[in-house]
């Protein structure tokens, strides 16, 4: 283990919750059945598929418990259109993705299965990041920071195809959203899900107005992501990869997120923040190896928050992605409140212990990213 001093998390201060904080949600997002299948088993001990609605339940519970549904503005989502879907994806696929939901359902690839109402609640889905993006522009309220509790997920759709769980990329969505709709110029996509978002990098792979940044389990599904992606023609240098070894924990997650997002972030200087926000780099997680604790993904959200309060007003939206273990989504979903809610404290300077596998890694993506970078 190597002993380092980082800016690790905010200098909280006891006060009232706020209504520059908000959620998405709509009941109508535990209708995409994904069912019972045998092949899980292996997986996950249940046999049922793991992104199931009892992944928003839990989060749902979990707000109730604290009492935060009353305390922190509830946005209700509409449906994308199918302009704003072909944003993002082909003609032919989100047709490929209605018909097969007419006919009943089917998979999209053996770990994606389609319901019948699915199509509908992946236009709701991609629609409640649009409706989030859209309410933190707007200049008339105070919103400024919005935790997207959708699903499907999204991250692994690329624009012919879905996968991995995802029909439609709802955070490249949004991001498309961003620009044609107000003009943004330069968007900041933070990607923590444990696996490689596949998807959302080749959306945005030779465009500079997209910075991608992922920190994910690797090697892991779906098997992108190492240090020498970094983008193509007039998006070479806007994507940063943050491959991590198996059992990183905390610290080696803020220790990627403030020595290389943080200055990096900086210098691009976004207009608006994304995130995915997938949980199961969470150590109770069944479909990963990773040791993140839940207040770790606050701490995640604490480097994020002070990346938009200092280069773009505060504004950032978080769309749920992955996550498995319904205790550690909960719990992980309620640290990323409580750092949305104190969002305006300072970064604090700490020691902490991160292995050496990380610091080299680290270290490679130093010599990677210098091209383009000043780190």
């Amino acid at each position: 283990m190597v002993q380092l001093t980082i800016q690790f998390n905010f200098l909280r201060t006891k006060r009232k919750m706020n209504a520059a904080t908000g959620f998405v949600y709509h009941e109508d997002y535990l209708r995409h059945d994904t069912g019972y299948h045998e092949d899980y088993v292996p997986h996950i001990d249940t046999g049922y598929h793991p992104e199931s609605a009892e992944r928003l339940i839990s989060i749902m519970r979990g707000m109730e418990e604290r009492n935060l549904k009353k305390k922190i503005e509830r946005i209700l989502p509409v449906r994308a259109s199918r302009e704003q879907i072909e944003y993002v994806h082909t003609a032919a696929y989100v047709k490929k993705v209605e018909a097969l939901c007419k006919s009943g359902g089917g998979m999209l690839d053996p770990d994606t299965p389609l319901c019948s109402a699915t199509y509908d609640i992946a236009l709701l889905a991609a629609g409640g990041l649009i409706k989030a993006v859209d309410e933190v522009m707007d200049e008339s309220n105070e919103l400024r920071r919005i935790f997207a509790l959708v699903r499907p997920p999204g991250h692994h759709a690329n624009s012919n195809s879905g996968r991995g769980f995802c029909i439609f990329n709802n955070v490249a969505i949004a991001a498309e959203q961003l620009k044609r709709e107000y003009g943004a110029k330069r968007i900041l996509i933070v990607d923590w899900d444990v696996h490689h978002g596949n998807g959302t990098q080749e959306v945005f792979f030779e465009d500079p107005s997209v910075l991608y940044f992922s920190t994910h389990q690797y090697p892991h599904y779906p098997g992108t992501g190492w240090i020498n992606e970094v983008g193509k023609g007039d998006g070479e240098g806007f994507t940063v990869n943050v491959p991590l070894p198996i059992g990183t924990g905390d610290a080696g997650y803020v220790y990627a997120l403030t020595s290389i997002l943080m200055p990096i972030a900086r210098e691009f200087r976004p207009d608006f923040v994304l995130v995915s926000s997938g949980f199961d780099a969470h150590a109770a997680d069944p479909l990963a190896s990773m040791a993140v604790t839940s207040k770790g993904f606050g701490l995640f959200t604490d480097v994020v928050m002070a990346i938009a309060n200092e280069l773009c007003k505060g504004r950032v939206v978080i769309a749920l992605e992955g996550g498995y273990d319904l205790n550690g989504i909960a719990e992980s979903a309620l640290a990323v409140f409580d750092s949305l809610i104190a969002g305006d404290g300072e970064l604090k300077s700490r020691v902490v212990s991160v292995s050496e596998r990380v610091v080299e890694r680290i270290r490679e993506i130093k010599e990677v990213q210098k091209d383009y970078w000043s780190l």
